[in-house]
């Protein structure tokens, strides 16, 4: 445990390629509002050797110090891969130099994956066709959900 918290500190002191990229191709968000984890990753991608792939990625989280870590090194892991290749990666490749994570932090990697995989297409945001940018995270975090609460009172 002290390796992976002193590597997770390392990464927590300087974290690569965090906010939101104006010229992203995807984003994709993961996480709720409503437990207090959120996660938007945007990818930007190039053409090279006659493929698409990931030129650049960056993230904001609203969450805990590990899913920031896993986070950045999750964006500098997904340079060079093709959507396919970004898409087959969990979320214990995704961790990078930061190893297993341990069992209570397990989430944070999930998360990650999560936000890339609506990013690669199950549900993320593109920018829009008339050259609006997708919400922000903070804007996602505004919006109202379409639950309803229902309280019910419990008998004795």
């Amino acid at each position: 445990m002290d390796d992976f918290e002193t590597r997770a500190r390392e990464a927590m002191a300087a974290p690569r390629n965090v906010g939101e990229m104006a010229d992203a191709d995807a984003v994709g968000t993961a996480g709720s509002a409503d437990c207090g984890d959120m996660l938007r990753m945007w990818l930007k991608f190039t053409e090279k050797d006659g493929k698409r792939v990931i030129d650049r990625a960056s993230f904001q989280s609203f969450g805990c110090q590990t899913a920031i870590a896993v986070a950045s090194m999750a964006t500098e892991l997904l340079k060079g891969k093709t959507a396919e290749e970004a898409q087959a990666l969990g979320p214990d490749e995704l961790t990078g130099d930061l190893g297993p994570l341990p069992p209570m932090k397990i989430h944070c990697g999930q998360l990650v994956e999560s936000a890339l995989q609506s990013a690669l297409g199950t549900g993320g945001e593109a920018p829009g066709d008339d050259g609006s940018a997708a919400p922000t995270l903070a804007q996602s975090l505004q919006k109202k959900s379409g639950g309803k609460i229902k309280i019910v009172p419990l008998e004795e």
